[in-house]
């Protein structure tokens, strides 16, 4: 079959399912069950009507990077990196490019300890009544409460699981998201758990995640295909934003398509 057939097919089977995670979970599915060459190039096919601002793959590709990010992902989009290299699908490669990092660098950052420099200010983590540090099980209970004053404090937290947690209750707001994803210095496991939430869908969020130099290079760069064209800017003129993040973007608006009768490009 047509990679351009293949890639109408998942377009339309993956926009015809309205919930995001679904979404996200159909694409998981077609990942691990089409053959590596065919997978290849239809993904290919998808990015490139993306880069040229097509609707419909911009939005589909939302829930091929919600895929690609999710845990388990690691060996299949390392394979898919050498099949980009290899067979130069040059828009894939532009979604999954990595410098400098192994095939398991997604699963190493979500499951890694904090840097250094954020070791060196340790949060401060509640206390029970008699004063004693709260144990991991009871801070995870603690962030599925609807208290605001306590899930701020909690997104302190050094541990993915009580950020995990966080990020899934209803009295989190995109303002919470976007000073966390923002903070400096930043810590990568953290803005792991943001990526593979369903907050990585608001703009700001997206971006304030891609600008921050602690983002995993894989992840930033995955984000950054899904910027629009002022965004994209932004990113690509940041000193402190990696220089392979800096590239990618650079590259996406150097295909993004001028619109029309707006002077110097559009914001799409």
């Amino acid at each position: 079959m047509d990679r351009s057939v293949q890639a109408d097919a998942l377009v339309r089977t993956t926009l015809s399912l309205a919930d995001a995670s679904l979404r996200a979970q159909y694409v998981v599915s077609v990942l691990r069950a089409w053959p590596l060459e065919t997978l290849g190039h239809t993904l290919d096919a998808l990015c490139q009507r993306a880069e040229q601002a097509d609707a419909a793959s911009r939005e589909a590709l939302v829930a091929v990077v919600d895929a690609i990010n999710a845990l388990g992902m690691a060996d299949l989009v390392q394979r898919l990196r050498e099949q980009a290299v290899g067979e130069s699908l040059l828009a894939l490669e532009r979604l999954i490019r990595n410098r400098g990092r192994g095939a398991h660098a997604e699963e190493a950052t979500g499951e890694a300890a904090r840097s250094s420099e954020d070791s060196a200010k340790a949060p401060v983590l509640p206390r029970g009544e008699s004063g004693r540090p709260l144990t991991l099980g009871e801070r995870k209970s603690l962030a599925r409460r609807p208290d605001r004053e306590t899930i701020q404090r909690l997104l302190a937290d050094p541990h993915p699981d009580v950020i995990r947690q966080c990020l899934r209750n209803p009295r989190l707001t995109e303002d919470d998201l976007v000073s966390l994803a923002a903070k400096r210095p930043g810590r990568g496991e953290v803005l792991v758990e943001i990526a593979r939430s369903r907050w990585i869908h608001r703009p700001r969020v997206r971006l304030a995640v891609v600008l921050n130099p602690a983002t995993p290079l894989e992840l930033a760069v995955r984000i950054a295909g899904l910027l629009l064209r002022p965004e994209l800017g932004m990113v690509a003129r940041s000193p402190q934003v990696a220089a392979v993040v800096r590239a990618v973007c650079l590259e996406h608006l150097a295909r993004r398509p001028p619109v029309e009768g707006r002077a110097g490009g559009g914001v799409h």
